[in-house]
C-alpha cells in the first residue's frame, strides 16, 4: 500500500505545477525513466570495481516538466529571457530497488569465520523519492524544440524526500549474535541495539545529474541522464557500523543511477 506521505507529496508536486501552468501559461511535459543503480553503501569494500558491480540494482520513475520557453494556452513562445530559454523545472516521484552483499579482500583468501559470516550476511534496500530539480541547458530550449535530431545537453540540482525499506539477514542464522555477525556489526550505533537494522525511514537527499536530450519529434525527445544521489542518512542501507569505533564509516549512503526516458510534450 502507498504510504499517506508519497501521496501527499504527488498531489502537492503536481498540484504545483497545474496552478503554475493556469496562472503563468507555462507548458509542461510528461516522461517516464529507467536503467540500472549502483548503491554505495556499507557493504562491501569502498572503492572497490567487484563491490560497484556487485550491489546493483534497478530504478524506474515517472517525471514532469514545467517548460518556460512555451505556452501551450495560445500556442506560442513566452517573452524570450535567458531563464525561459535555458531551464526546466524538473519534478519526479521515483523507485530503485538493490540487493547487497559484501565483495572485495574482506570476503577472499583463507576462510575464518569473520569470511563465513560476511559471506552469509545479505541485504537490500528499496526507496521511494519524490522531490524536483532545476535542469540547466547551455544551448537554447527553442532552438532545440525547432529541430529534428538535434542535442540538449543538461546539468540539474535538486532535492527530494525519500521513503527506504532496508533489510539484512544471514544464511547462517539470525544476526545480532557472535556466531552469526560480524563483531563490528554487534556494537550498537545511534538508537539501535547493533551496528545493522531490519527498517523503514524517511530521509531527504540531494540529487544532482547530468545528461542529454535527443530530439526525435516535434513533441516527443529521447533523454539519457547520469544521476548522483546523497542521502542525508547512513541507515538507508540498513547498516551503519559505529563511526566513533570505526573511522572507515565516514560516509552516508549515496547511488549512482544511469537512466534512459522518453518525454512527450503536451499541448
Amino acid at each position: 500500500m502507498v504510504p499517506k506521505s508519497i501521496t501527499f507529496f504527488c498531489l502537492f508536486f503536481f498540484g504545483i505545477s497545474n496552478v503554475a501552468i493556469a496562472q503563468f501559461g507555462f507548458s509542461h511535459e510528461i516522461g517516464a525513466i529507467a536503467g540500472p543503480v549502483a548503491f554505495q553503501s556499507d557493504y562491501g569494500e569502498r572503492h572497490d570495481l567487484s563491490t560497484n558491480a556487485g550491489n546493483t540494482g534497478y530504478g524506474i520513475g515517472i517525471i514532469h516538466y514545467l517548460n518556460f520557453s512555451y505556452k501551450a494556452e495560445c500556442n506560442c513562445y513566452t517573452p524570450d529571457t535567458y531563464f525561459n530559454d535555458h531551464f526546466k523545472l524538473r519534478s519526479e516521484l521515483s523507485y530503485n530497488k538493490t540487493k547487497l552483499d559484501h565483495f572485495g579482500r574482506w570476503i577472499e583468501g583463507k576462510n575464518s569465520l569473520g569470511k563465513e559470516q560476511l559471506k552469509a550476511m545479505h541485504g537490500s534496500t528499496s526507496v521511494t523519492n519524490i522531490g524536483m530539480q532545476l535542469e540547466f541547458f547551455p544551448w537554447s530550449i527553442r532552438d532545440f524544440t525547432e529541430t529534428i535530431e538535434s542535442w540538449a545537453p543538461f546539468i540539474s540540482l535538486g532535492g527530494q524526500f525519500s521513503f527506504y525499506n532496508a533489510k539484512a539477514s544471514s544464511t547462517i542464522g539470525p544476526l545480532g549474535t557472535p556466531l552469526t555477525t560480524f563483531p563490528k556489526y554487534l556494537t550498537p550505533t545511534d538508537d539501535r541495539p547493533y551496528g545493522f537494522s531490519t527498517e523503514s525511514g524517511a530521509v531527504w537527499s540531494i540529487v544532482s545529474s547530468v545528461g542529454t536530450r535527443y530530439k526525435l519529434a516535434p513533441l516527443s525527445d529521447l533523454m539519457v541522464d547520469l544521476r548522483l544521489q546523497y542521502y542525508f542518512s547512513d541507515w538507508v542501507d540498513g547498516l551503519k557500523p559505529n563511526p566513533a569505533l570505526y573511522k572507515e564509516n565516514k560516509s552516508n549512503d549515496w547511488l549512482v543511477w544511469f537512466n534512459v526516458g522518453y518525454i512527450y510534450y503536451l499541448q
